[in-house]
């Protein structure tokens, strides 16, 4: 247990931190946008560039847990939008704003800075693989889903060309992207380019934490109890089973990987799921299942370690 909380407690830890400072007064909320637009816009980058260009094309970036985690991640929008549809009886809108809720993982704020504990320099391959799940399949599926649920807000080749420019200026894909083509130079990065890379990589897991911290500070969670009972257990626990059903068919050949697989679908939903429903205006849900979800997931999360085996001996 010593060693579950060793790997957690650093976690909240950091998110407690910011969620003090900005509690306190001693950081504005309005302060916490630019630190998250650093560490998706140059921090991450770098550590995503950083894990392609200094491996071989086929260590850098695992395509049986892009299969498995992006199947997983489908089943789980399927099992979404049956249940809110068939029996909840809701709209197609609802359904497809919580599907963004519970199919798509915190990876790079929460999952990356505990899979950098557990599995050091394989943390980064493994973000790459949920990089381009995200990134590629799961946000403009439930963009396009969304969008045209909502009551046809924008024609469909509108719709289809707003994607593809987020798509070709998304700085995960550009980096992963860049790296590719570095390493399939076959040179080896030049020291202080390296140096450099790797001291802005280095600053992602601390100042994403701290940024989930603040951006939590002031929320509420009041009159919202079945809606966040569903987002919460659907992304905390349902998510990782469909992932595991989903590696039953494709198998992650890594044992390593296949954990991390797992447990990054155990992570809380992205930070930026409130920015999401803003677009729906559904973001009071999404900003209070944030909320829920990241207070819960330090119980499921200790509890997933635990059942990996971290701290059994």
């Amino acid at each position: 247990m010593l060693e579950i909380l060793a790997i957690t407690g650093p976690i909240f830890l950091l998110i407690g931190t910011g969620f003090a400072a900005v509690r306190s007064g001693l950081l504005e909320r309005a302060g916490i946008r630019p630190l998250g637009t650093f560490v998706v816009n140059f921090a991450l980058p770098a550590m995503l560039f950083k894990t392609m260009a200094e491996r071989r094309l086929d260590e850098a970036l695992h395509w049986d847990m892009v299969i498995a985690y992006g199947l997983g991640s489908l089943l789980m929008v399927a099992l979404t939008l049956a249940f809110t549809r068939f029996v909840q009886r809701r709209d197609l809108l609802t359904g497809a704003v919580f599907s963004m809720g519970t199919a798509m993982a915190n990876s790079s704020f929460v999952g990356f800075p505990i899979a950098l504990q557990l599995f050091g320099p394989q943390a980064g391959a493994a973000l790459a693989a949920y990089a381009v799940v995200e990134s590629v399949v799961m946000f403009p599926l439930l963009y396009v889903l969304g969008d045209a649920a909502a009551s046809g807000r924008q024609p469909l080749p509108v719709l289809l060309r707003s994607i593809v420019e987020r798509l070709v200026k998304n700085p995960f894909l550009l980096s992963l992207a860049a790296g590719a083509a570095w390493a399939a130079g076959g040179v080896a990065l030049p020291a202080p380019i390296g140096r450099a890379v790797g001291m802005l990589a280095s600053t992602s897991a601390p100042v994403a934490l701290f940024c989930i911290g603040g951006t939590l500070a002031g929320l509420s969670l009041k009159g919202m109890g079945s809606d966040l009972g569903l987002l919460v257990a659907g992304k905390l626990l349902v998510h990782p089973l469909a992932v595991f059903v989903a590696m039953q068919a494709f198998p992650v050949a890594d044992p390593q990987m296949k954990t991390a697989v797992l447990l990054n679908a155990a992570m809380p939903m992205m930070s930026m799921y409130p920015i999401l429903g803003l677009r729906y205006g559904r973001e009071g849900i999404c900003a209070a299942a944030v909320f829920a979800a990241t207070l819960c997931s330090f119980f499921t999360i200790s509890a997933a370690l635990w059942l990996i085996g971290v701290g059994a001996g």
